[in-house]
């Protein structure tokens, strides 16, 4: 073994040395863990079964609940990803059969994107898969303590709206 040490992540360092980091910052730190962890699994797991990566599923996934499809400009809203980010991954969903794109009867300068048949399938397949991937994360939690959680949660994302706001609710 090496003489030198190991670096800590930033939870760990909080947790070990709590005098430096208060409350709120710890907090931050365990759900910013929390949230890195599941995210990672989920892609490896994706990618591992479906051979697809997480923004092509998160993108199919807008798109199924958009069954008339929709532009370009509402899916990077959705997204909150920019339309340059998107344009290279439709283009490959299209590509590849799982997409398909029609010039928009109101404004024919804008495109409309909706699923096909076979990518509302995969998409579908896939989605099964996720939600079962979901509750097996969770699975170590009673339902009293995912209703907790949803609850504290949903405090959490107000209070951050707030300060975004400048403190107004």
């Amino acid at each position: 073994m090496s003489d030198q040490a190991i670096p800590l992540d930033a939870e760990t360092k909080a947790v070990e040395m709590p005098e430096d980091h208060r409350d709120e910052l710890r907090l931050w730190l365990r759900l910013l863990t929390c949230s890195t962890l599941i995210e990672a699994e989920v892609r490896r797991r994706l990618r591992e079964r479906f051979d697809v990566t997480l923004p092509r599923f998160d993108l199919m996934a807008q798109l199924d609940k958009a069954p008339d499809g929709m532009t370009l400009s509402d899916l990077s809203r959705r997204m909150m990803v920019s339309n340059g980010n998107l344009t290279g991954l439709v283009d490959r969903l299209v590509a590849s059969g799982h997409l398909d794109r029609r010039v928009s009867e109101l404004d024919r300068r804008a495109q409309i994107i909706r699923l096909t048949p076979a990518g509302q399938d995969e998409f579908r397949l896939m989605a099964a898969a996720h939600e079962a991937w979901i509750a097996e994360i969770f699975g170590d939690l009673t339902q009293k303590e995912q209703h907790d959680l949803m609850r504290l949660l949903a405090k959490t994302k107000i209070s951050a709206r707030r300060a975004m706001s400048g403190g107004t609710p």
